[in-house]
């Protein structure tokens, strides 16, 4: 299930200005490795709402080969990064990646949970933007986790929330696994567009983002 024809993609995707050859490289290896990276419209967006908003520390739970960290990193070069991978090897990978770019000075990474890691993490906050994109059962504890580290007027984008179409219609899913998972990510939707402290709205691009805020108290 794809939530915009494959021919709409195609079309925006060739309208998207051609990438650095490092950034193409992590895009081919992540394809030949089966590495979860963001679709590459999913990832423009993100970067646009990283101009707009220009942070000046941005917090990533979930690291990979570092391609969305790296990608924030140079559209936004003024920002510190904190970013959090519990894979020993992507995360080596990732290192490698990141002082490829020369980028060691703006990102660093994490190794470890992301449920474990708060008192790491909070040495660094309060943080301008968010960015989660990890084990996709889990979102609701690092949203809760993380989200009292959030600057009054920064906002959280959470990625694959919406499962390549499955939480509006999962009859095509036959593990009990990934409906299990479904099931978690919808609880996790609901919980946000319902949280009393923070405005969210889905975005239905790429694997479906969810973009938060905090509601004004005044």
């Amino acid at each position: 299930m794809t939530l915009v024809s494959n021919e709409v993609n195609q079309y925006i995707e060739n309208l998207i200005q051609a990438r650095t050859q490092h950034v193409l490289q992590m895009e081919q290896y992540a394809k030949e490795n089966d590495v979860p990276i963001m679709e590459l419209i999913g990832m423009e967006t993100l970067l646009t709402y990283v101009r707009l908003k220009n942070p000046k520390r941005i917090l990533e739970v979930g690291t990979a080969i570092g391609y969305s960290a790296i990608r924030m990193s140079l559209v936004c070069s003024s920002a510190e990064i904190i970013t959090i991978e519990r894979d020993e090897d992507r995360f080596n990978i990732a290192k490698q990646n990141v002082a490829a770019l020369d980028l060691q000075d703006k990102i660093h990474l994490l190794l470890g949970d992301a449920n474990e890691l708060q008192s790491q993490v909070e040495h660094y906050a309060p943080y301008d933007f968010i960015f989660i994109d990890a084990a996709k059962g889990q979102y609701q504890n690092f949203f809760d986790h993380y989200s009292s580290m959030l600057s009054s007027d920064g906002i959280i984008v959470t990625d694959n929330i919406l499962f390549r179409g499955f939480v509006a219609d999962e009859s095509g899913l036959e593990s009990r696994r990934l409906r299990s998972l479904v099931k978690k990510i919808r609880s996790f939707n609901s919980y946000l567009m319902q949280h009393p402290d923070f405005h969210s709205t889905i975005v239905p691009v790429g694997d479906g983002m969810m973009v938060s805020m905090r509601k004004n108290t005044k």
